[in-house]
């Protein structure tokens, strides 16, 4: 799915069918951390997970070749802006603060390192921010195999992002802006009235009127008040060189839920048909093509080694050998959970402010549209008179970035994440059969978060009117707790 959302921190699952805690680990605002084993490229796989793992090469950190303006400590100036996390939202937000005449400085422990990780967007998404120049590949629609028999052949082209190409231009302007990087981590914040400290683990402090907190799930700045049990995405991904495989490379793969890659392993099939995943696939080329199995949500999360299990048996009975692997990622995404305390004095944006879309794991769209929202609020309350500081600016922000038609369709979105962790491979199979029937309005608004309340009970009464019988009476046995629960966080949540 949206595969920009890497975990920062260390996550544990405890799997009732293992029996065993499997610990994914990450570095880096966005980007993976794996140990691989590097072979010859000559090699062709199509059995055991082990035997494709050997074919990942080592671990590549590719860098821009920049010249940054670095933050100068001795100067103990207070800059208007401190960013911490130098990733898509953290960045976007700098760039659009130092456009208006203030000083930003973006802190990251390595703010030259290119996003290692593949990004699928929807295209009218990037033409809507202006975007289109960072979109490498273009495919026509997508394509949805909900068994054997069914596919959904959707008209709305899909493209990845050229993560080089967007990092670049965003820290082009970001310099010619004046915008000052510091290469550090901050290890704690102290705030003042009107100003904050930000402790880096280099010894520097860096002085800030505002602090904002753009490093995806580490949660270690934005401040949360309750219990903390989100669903979790799982995936594993591969941009590989293969003989050959069966997609059209006009389209790309957006779900494929079919299982008779199965039928000759019991065990898996029976854990797949209790916690279905898919295949989520980008062809480049009849030979070259990004190939990735997704869990869309489970509570806890499945074990990274069931999903490369279930790849690697997906991709032999496809006939998919792999010649060789150019990159893999791990990805862990946190979905739905409670908002972070509303306000308060670090501002979030993006995961670390609770932005990840519950029912799809969605973000990177969704989270450069709300880049400007954040960037006029800091500009418009930290402007010339500098009539707000501190905490009601604070507060402000986040008023801005989290309104109450905002608060509601997330409240909306998790109670589709709540049906979702109950549906099992043929009741998922129903659901997106019905999903992808809907006007296209309906779906497209809803996978890009542009349906608010009112169109989002349309939405699903919709749904339910295009689902089978079957399906009705699966989501009035199961979505009855989550309605509940959804119109009792609606009323309790006021402006």
């Amino acid at each position: 799915m949206d595969t920009l959302l890497k975990t920062h921190n260390k996550l544990e699952f405890l799997h009732p069918l293992h029996g065993f805690a499997n610990k994914v680990s990450a570095s880096g605002s966005f980007g993976s951390k794996s140990v691989h084993i590097k072979l010859g490229k000559s090699v062709c796989v199509n059995s055991s997970s082990s035997t494709l793992l050997e074919l990942v090469p080592e671990t590549k950190k590719e860098n821009l070749e920049f010249e940054l303006p670095m933050y100068d400590p001795s100067m103990g100036l207070v800059v208007d802006l401190a960013v911490v996390g130098g990733g898509p939202a953290g960045l976007a937000v700098a760039q659009q603060v130092s456009e208006a005449g203030l000083s930003v400085c973006s802190i990251d422990p390595s703010p030259k390192l290119i996003w290692p990780n593949n990004y699928g967007v929807w295209v009218d998404e990037f033409e809507a921010m202006d975007l289109l120049d960072c979109l490498d590949t273009t495919w026509s629609g997508a394509m949805v195999f909900i068994d054997e028999k069914t596919t959904k052949d959707l008209d709305r082209p899909y493209g990845r992002v050229n993560r080089k190409q967007l990092k670049s231009k965003m820290m082009q302007k970001c310099i010619s802006n004046g915008v000052k990087f510091h290469q550090a981590k901050v290890v704690k914040v102290i705030h003042e009235e009107s100003k904050s400290l930000l402790i880096c683990n280099d010894g520097v402090t860096i002085q800030a009127a505002v602090v904002l907190d753009a490093t995806g799930f580490s949660r270690c700045l934005v401040q949360y008040d309750k219990p903390y049990n989100p669903g979790y995405q799982v995936a594993y991904g591969i941009l590989a060189e293969v003989e050959e495989h069966p997609f059209d490379v006009n389209k790309m793969v957006f779900m494929d839920w079919r299982d008779s890659h199965l039928n000759n392993n019991k065990e898996l099939k029976e854990r797949n048909s209790k916690i279905p995943t898919f295949l989520y696939a980008m062809p480049f080329s009849s030979k070259r093509i990004f190939l990735e199995e997704t869990s869309l949500v489970a509570r806890p999360g499945v074990p990274m080694d069931d999903i490369k299990e279930r790849m690697v048996t997906r991709l032999s009975h496809l006939g998919i050998k792999v010649k060789s692997i150019e990159e893999d990622e791990h990805c862990v995404i946190p979905m739905g959970g409670p908002l972070p305390v509303l306000p308060q004095r670090v501002v979030g944006i993006g995961g670390t402010a609770g932005m990840v879309h519950p029912s799809t794991g969605y973000m990177v769209a969704r989270t450069l549209a709300a880049a400007p929202i954040v960037a006029n609020a800091i500009v418009q309350y930290l402007g010339s008179d500098r009539s707000l500081l501190g905490s009601e600016l604070s507060s402000e922000v986040w008023k801005d970035l989290w309104p109450i038609e905002r608060r509601r369709q997330r409240e909306f979105f998790c109670f589709g994440m709540d049906i979702l962790l109950k549906l099992d491979l043929q009741a998922t199979r129903r659901f997106f059969n019905a999903f992808f029937d809907l006007e296209p309005r309906y779906w497209h608004g809803f996978l890009s978060s542009r349906l608010f309340l009112p169109d989002l009970i349309l939405f699903g009464l919709s749904l339910f009117a295009h689902a089978d019988n079957t399906s009705r009476i699966e989501i009035m046995a199961k979505g009855t707790v989550p309605l509940v629960k959804m119109i009792n966080n609606l009323v309790q949540n006021k402006e």
